[in-house]
């Protein structure tokens, strides 16, 4: 997979956005204003989601192209290369995953407005 097709799978999800609040370097994947995935576009053969962080050490452990993300939570938050060898499968898994768990922790009356941000599975 290359950024592209990430950001488009991406701007898929239900009530996803995209910003550069960070800056022009960073392309910020968002679902109801909470970031779900960076994309950074000097080093577009790497992006960062978030992960449950028992997943995110075993992720770690398993795939030397998914390491603690830099100036990010490393206890949630993983980058991905694209130089490795992760399956397109694994990387869409992983964006699900990301975007599941922000969904997770908005407020339920969010939640309630948006049935459909519910019905995507890791």
């Amino acid at each position: 997979m290359n950024i592209e097709e990430i950001r488009g799978y991406c701007l898929s999800l239900p009530q996803t956005t995209e910003d550069m609040a960070f800056g022009e370097e960073y392309l910020l994947l968002r679902v109801c204003g909470k970031i779900f995935a960076c994309i950074g576009l000097e080093r577009p053969d790497y992006f960062v989601v978030k992960c449950a962080h028992d997943y995110a050490t075993e992720l770690r452990e398993h795939y030397p192209e998914i390491t603690p993300a830099w100036h990010w939570n490393k206890k949630y938050w993983n980058q991905l290369s694209l130089c490795g060898s992760l399956s397109d499968a694994l990387i869409l898994s992983l964006i699900r995953h990301s975007y599941h768990e922000v969904v997770n922790k908005l407020p339920k009356a969010i939640r309630n407005s948006f049935p459909e941000m519910l019905d995507i599975k890791d």
